[in-house]
């Protein structure tokens, strides 16, 4: 998974997804060669879901039912 700038540029590329315990560890390289580990708790993704608000929920699960678009990074 790649997250991308508003001037389109990658930000971050998310490798990994795992389970430790408890939290989410996730595994990526910012800018493409910094390595980073960070990890989410449960606190933390209940206060994530609360900045996006019930309609922002169901905005993220209708991009599940969207299929796929085109990268933001593509077509430059």
């Amino acid at each position: 998974m790649k997250l991308y700038g508003p001037d389109r540029r990658e930000l971050m590329t998310v490798s990994r997804l795992e389970r430790e315990g408890h939290n989410l560890l996730i595994k990526a390289k910012v800018f493409g060669t910094m390595p980073m580990t960070a990890t989410l708790t449960p606190e933390q993704v209940r206060e994530g879901l609360k900045l996006l608000g019930f309609r922002g929920v169901l905005f993220v699960l209708g991009m599940l039912l969207r299929g796929f678009t085109t990268s933001p990074g593509a077509g430059k």
